[in-house]
């Protein structure tokens, strides 16, 4: 059986670049940042602000082509 040093040592801590391009893009847009939460099928993108949120859900064919992602966008407000 394997130890939690070696289980963690081979494990990559590096920002998907999905996430990073989103953030950017949200940044460089909307100058507010984010919270992008990478999941199997999805990206869940949260932020506080509703006319924020409802505002990038209307561009998120702009952000899957800046992510260079297929995946799924979902937007959270909180």
């Amino acid at each position: 059986m394997d130890n939690l040093s070696d289980i963690l040592s081979h494990r990559d801590f590096d920002t998907p670049p999905e996430i990073t391009a989103i953030k950017d893009y949200v940044r460089r847009h909307h100058d507010c940042d984010v919270q992008v939460t990478m999941l199997q099928r999805s990206i869940m993108i949260k932020a506080r602000s509703a006319a924020l949120i409802t505002t990038l859900r209307l561009n998120g064919p702009a952000i899957q082509r800046a992510a260079n992602t297929e995946k799924r966008l979902v937007f959270r407000i909180g």
